[in-house]
């Protein structure tokens, strides 16, 4: 056996240097790390004077333009949702657009209203109103409160109950959700300042697709009753979707027909539309603005057709122009919805991050996680001030943007404009347009989360722990809630993760013939093994939660358990010593001592470390015990192709007696040369 001699790297772990060099890398102040600090925190400073005015204006003005348009009709219909009123969505895409643009480090994501973070926003928002003692929906919604009277509960140092008096339910419900955004936003740029992106790692893929899926069900549940006509109070908490069902079968002889009939050809225009869209979209320049056709052919037909006063079809209602004052967040309100801003906040930092990511590698740049939490958390924060409600970064517009020829952060800045002319002039104009028709567009945007269900034969081909993750995600945030659903899909995966790591695979090896190579004698055909050793492999870190399957599963794939063996011999010892005792009959004895110098049948056991990560104590432990074990019935165990953490875990753990280090191989097949 020819040994390897590896000379360890010297580790200088000097934890006062350590500390004494982060300390002057951060408190040193020079005029070139300012200039640095100013330009990561404000990237917009870093692009536009580079700007390609020829290359890139008319792509960023198209699709700029084209997603403002999209954007309008969508803005009002998420409203709806966050349980706000129209002018509020409006104001919340204008903006997000403006404040990601200074802030934000993707050239090509689109930040604005969310259908599932709105869905959140409004279920909180509507346990607040109802706590308020405001009535929880009304028929249609309340005229706007004049602008006098939100200067009045501004600026006057009135008491609370005038303050009721002024501030009627949409003002409540807009405080509400400002004050829940601005905390959101203070979450996200801790987050970012405390440098914790790592925690959007807990949220995989199969984990969030599932919960957008199983959110889209009680997005489209909380439309339905608008598709009708239906005027029923907005369930919420644990199974708010099925008691909503339950509530509109109970008043589907309601149904407003008016509205039924004008839900039914919204559908038929819309989704073929957005098929039609979708199946050439790589021959169209720009896609088919049918929400915004839409929306003003259904307005232009209730109006003229007096719809609200003849049927009694639920309107938007008055849509003021122009901007309302400042008004900072109701700082009482904030005990109480700090807890529901987290997951809010988690949510919307999460998918900002992860589609900045993907559309930044697509496209060959990079983009920094730290710097897109700043900029959603001030995407939140400072509009919470302009009575907006939380916003995050949406995928359907983001590809829209991109299709159509963005290239920066400008496009963001023209679909503010677009917002802008709509604010400040065409918005009254939608005052007679239909609820349901708003509830259609949110309804028929969800198609793309609710097809997921098509790639399930493909996802479970794939991998059926993702699978069953995106499964249970989704029927948590179905049919529990949205919150709760989001936590239970954290702790499933994490649970996988375990029980992945506590039930491994641990095969025997054999030797592919000419080589040194050795595989999996369940995996592979014609592998041969050496006479009298056992070659075995644990595909695990080794700790305290799997220490038990390790020792169990070597013992029934080894045949042998040296615990019992050693019992056995020692309990034919005490037999033959009571027979002589007792001057029995010789035969007996002769079988006693047969049972107890029986052949193993091997005297050596390899095990494989290549897949072991790590060892905690009581890994090392449990290997002691291996060894120690084995030892005892004359089979001895090596160790092979431990990586530089377990050596290391190994000689700290005190594993090898004086001069036993050279049983530690850096090949299984070298320690079968050894054996």
């Amino acid at each position: 056996h020819h040994r390897m001699f590896l000379e360890p790297q010297e580790k200088k772990r000097s934890v006062k240097a350590l500390v004494v060099k982060q300390a002057k890398k951060t408190c040193s102040c020079t005029p070139a790390k300012v200039k640095d600090y100013v330009f990561s925190f404000f990237p917009v400073l870093q692009w536009l004077p580079k700007y390609k005015l020829r290359e890139y204006l008319l792509g960023d003005i198209m699709s700029g333009v084209i997603v403002g348009v999209l954007l309008v009709p969508q803005s009002i219909a998420y409203s709806l949702l966050a349980g706000q009123e129209p002018i509020y969505g409006l104001y919340t895409s204008f903006f997000a657009s403006i404040i990601y643009f200074i802030f934000g480090t993707s050239r090509h994501i689109s930040v604005g209203i969310f259908g599932v973070i709105c869905l959140m926003v409004g279920q909180v928002v509507d346990r607040e109103v109802q706590r308020a003692g405001y009535d929880l929906e009304p028929a249609a919604f309340d005229v706007l409160t004049d602008t006098a009277a939100y200067v009045n509960t501004t600026i006057s140092p009135v008491n609370q109950t005038s303050q009721k008096l002024l501030c009627d339910k949409s003002c409540y419900a807009i405080t509400v959700g400002a004050t829940m955004t601005f905390i959101a936003g203070v979450y996200q740029v801790a987050m970012g300042f405390f440098q914790v992106g790592f925690v959007s790692v807990y949220l995989s893929d199969s984990l969030l697709s599932g919960f957008v899926t199983g959110a889209s069900f009680t997005i489209l549940t909380s439309q339905a009753k608008y598709l009708l006509g239906l005027d029923i109070p907005r369930s919420s908490g644990v199974g708010s979707l099925i008691a909503t069902w339950i509530n509109i079968f109970r008043n589907i002889h309601k149904t407003n027909i008016c509205d039924l009939i004008t839900s039914f050809l919204c559908f038929l225009v819309l989704i073929p539309t957005k098929e039609l869209n979708e199946h050439f979209k790589s021959r169209l320049k720009a896609p088919i603005p049918v929400e915004l056709v839409v929306i003003v052919a259904a307005t232009l037909a209730s109006h003229f057709g007096k719809l609200r006063e003849t049927y009694g079809s639920s309107v938007a209602g008055h849509i003021p122009t122009g901007f309302l004052p400042p008004r900072p967040p109701d700082w009482n309100l904030i005990p109480s919805v700090a807890l529901d801003a987290i997951p809010i906040a988690i949510i919307g930092f999460a998918i900002t991050v992860s589609l900045s990511e993907m559309f930044a590698k697509k496209h060959g740049y990079s983009v920094k996680a730290n710097q897109e939490m700043y900029a959603i958390g001030f995407c939140n924060i400072i509009p919470s001030f302009f009575h907006c409600f939380t916003t995050s970064a949406a995928l359907a517009k983001t590809l829209v943007k991109e299709s159509t020829g963005c290239r920066t952060q400008m496009s963001g800045m023209v679909t503010s404009l677009v917002i802008l002319l709509v604010l400040l002039v065409i918005a009254p104009l939608f005052y007679s347009l239909q609820k349901c028709v708003l509830a259609v567009i949110t309804i028929v945007n969800l198609r793309g989360a609710l097809r997921k269900f098509k790639d399930l034969p493909k996802m479970w081909h794939l991998s059926r722990v993702d699978t069953v993750i995106w499964l249970v995600t989704m029927a948590a945030s179905a049919l529990i809630s949205t919150e709760i659903g989001l936590l239970v899909g954290v702790c499933f995966s994490m649970l996988c993760v375990i029980f992945r790591t506590q039930r491994p695979e641990a095969p025997l090896l054999g030797w592919v013939a000419e080589s040194e190579t050795y595989e999996s004698l369940s995996a592979y055909k014609n592998l041969q093994t050496k006479p009298g050793i056992v070659v075995f492999r644990f595909e695990a870190p080794l700790y305290y939660i799997n220490k038990e399957c390790f020792k169990s599963t070597l013992y029934k794939q080894t045949g042998v358990n040296p615990v019992w063996v050693k019992a056995a011999k020692k309990k034919a010892a005490k037999r033959m010593l009571r027979e002589k005792e007792m001057d029995s009959d010789g035969n007996q004895t002769s079988i006693s001592m047969d049972f107890v110098s029986e052949p193993l049948g091997f005297h050596t056991i390899v095990i494989d470390c290549c897949a072991v990560q790590f060892l905690d104590t009581a890994g090392i432990r449990t290997l002691k015990e291996v060894c120690k074990d084995y030892r005892e019935i004359d089979v001895q165990v090596l160790l092979a192709q431990c990586n530089p953490s377990v050596r290391s875990s190994l000689i700290r753990g005190e594993f090898f007696k004086e001069g036993e280090d050279h049983l530690l191989f850096h090949s299984v097949h070298q320690a079968v040369d050894f054996a």
